[in-house]
């Protein structure tokens, strides 16, 4: 037949020494190859067609954050807890590793028939369906990008393995080779393209166009005597330094002169808020400590920075919040939800467009945030806001509720050892003990610090910035040499003071006294 490759005897034994076994299957490794092809493929193009549509479309993302928002509360909890602030990138390797592993398994079970690699890629591609018409942040159009992933994976998988049964000799070795180094080549050209499309979006210009914020009110000048660095952290943390935590496989890519606040639920008057209508309101300036929920004893997830915006009470204002919503449910550009009580946003709550002297950071949530002291950050500090639904707690349970943790999160009264380190060595018996402590709205009305489980001392406060804001501290102890332990412990301005018991971060924050183990030698 025309077309049809015709084998004599002497070729066909050569085919089947070619394709690897007795009964003609493929080499492992030959196998094995089109399946990782095919999977790189797939993901590749997914994102070039999710550049053009909404970044966010991309499958690998999309599946990324399905698969945070269905893990169960104690594999979460684990996850922070072990790999900490790394935790996105922990997902990212794993996720690497498992579609590794299923391409390399989908082409051994395909070495006599394309069959088997090809309805793997169909299960692989529905996955990604079904995970991008779940998500709250993509639009119906965006199912395109893991469509195009199932048919170019389905699609390579079959050529490629076509390409590699055909193989009979050195001719068929070299076509099969430039058609793989053809696909490669078109992945990475499919990938980088995605990404340059995905990156379009000019955030960074967006966030220069805004210019000098000035605060019609601005923040009280911080005294001197507010840290005692280097045995502490320096008062104001700086923006690169800010701890970030979030829910975001991606930072958001979002302009001001996209951005919109829809202000609805129970208000009198529905409002739609642009960037522009925030700049031009009288802005303030406030210096605010905001902590995690995550945050173990002792542990850094805690900054304070300068931040300048709006109150939300002046805003809420227009909009006429009705008695008896107890719940600002803010979202998100990214799908995130937060719950936040209604007394605390209108006593002190604040829509933040800049942060220490500058326009947001894009990775703290330019164009615009929220910000009420007091409150941990995830029923407070709602990133890249764009929609806020007043209402009851009965009414919605925010992102972090539906995976067990509580409702209403106060800040609790804590302190930290920041110096010496666990295990040093220090010179000279006189020693410094130093660190931070906060208690938001509260304010430290004192520290002290116990050496071997002793009296409990006085340590020195730095001078008091605002009770929204942590209070360093220090205290110079003689210590004999040897292997010594020194505890801290606070107490706010209200005569609470933190609690020995230890407790995990979940459901609504640590608690337990700081220690640090160390040596002084002569």
């Amino acid at each position: 037949m025309k077309g049809v490759k015709q084998l004599n005897t002497e070729q066909v034994d050569v085919a089947v020494a070619a394709r690897g076994d007795d009964d003609g299957r493929l080499p492992r490794a030959r196998a094995s190859l089109v399946g990782v092809i095919s999977v790189a493929a797939a993901l590749a193009f997914g994102h070039l067609v999710a550049g053009v549509i909404d970044s966010n479309a991309s499958p690998l993302l999309a599946v990324g954050k399905t698969a945070i928002d269905i893990t169960p509360k104690p594999i979460q909890d684990w996850a922070k807890a072990t790999f900490y602030t790394y935790d996105k990138l922990v997902l990212f390797i794993g996720m690497g590793l498992v579609l590794l592993g299923i391409a390399v398994a989908a082409g051994l079970v395909s070495r006599r028939s394309s069959t088997p690699g090809v309805i793997i890629a169909v299960v692989i591609g529905i996955v990604g369906i079904v995970a991008v018409m779940v998500r709250p942040d993509v639009g119906q159009l965006s199912v395109l990008a893991p469509v195009v992933s199932l048919v170019t994976g389905a699609g390579v998988f079959r050529l490629l393995h076509r390409r590699a049964y055909e193989i009979v000799d050195d001719a068929d070795r070299r076509k099969f080779l430039k058609v793989s180094v053809g696909v490669v080549a078109g992945v990475g050209v499919a990938g980088v393209a995605g990404q340059l499309l995905a990156n379009r979006v000019d955030v960074e210009g967006s966030r220069t166009a805004v210019g000098a914020l000035a605060p019609t009110t601005p923040a009280p000048p911080v005294p001197t005597g507010v840290d005692f660095s280097p045995a502490t952290p320096r008062f104001l943390t700086s923006n690169r330094d800010f701890y970030r935590i979030d829910t975001a496989l991606t930072v958001p890519k979002l302009r001001a002169e996209d951005w919109a606040l829809r202000i609805h639920g129970a208000v009198d008057k529905e409002l739609t808020l642009r960037y522009e209508d925030i700049r031009q309101r009288p802005l303030i300036e406030r210096t605010i400590t905001l902590a995690c929920v995550s945050n173990e004893v002792g542990g850094d997830l805690i900054s304070t920075a300068t931040f300048i915006g709006v109150p939300l009470r002046d805003i809420l204002a227009d909009a006429g919040v009705k008695p008896g919503a107890d719940q600002l449910f803010s979202t998100s550009v990214d799908g995130f939800t937060c719950g936040t009580p209604v007394a605390d946003v209108l006593d002190r709550g604040m829509l933040a467009i800049g942060m220490n002297g500058e326009p947001l950071p894009v990775e703290h949530g330019f164009p615009a945030r929220m910000v009420v002291p007091g409150l941990y950050g995830y029923v407070s500090a709602t990133k890249w806001v764009v929609d806020m639904n007043f209402n009851k707690f009965t009414d919605a349970n925010a992102y972090w509720i539906d995976r067990g943790w509580s409702q209403k999160a106060p800040i609790k009264t804590q302190s930290r050892i920041d110096s010496p380190h666990s295990q040093d060595t220090v010179k000279g018996t006189r020693v410094t003990v130093a660190g931070i402590a906060w208690a938001q709205t509260r304010g430290i009305g004192k520290v002290e610090v116990r050496v071997d489980g002793g009296d409990w001392r006085p340590t020195q406060l730095a001078t008091e910035v605002t009770v929204d804001t942590w209070r360093m501290w220090k205290a110079d102890l003689d210590i004999r040499p040897g292997d010594h332990t020194v505890e801290c412990r606070a107490t706010d301005k209200t005569g609470y003071t933190q609690t020995q018991d230890r407790a995990d971060p979940a459901p609504n924050g640590a608690t337990g006294w700081d220690s640090r183990t160390f040596t002084v030698s002569t």
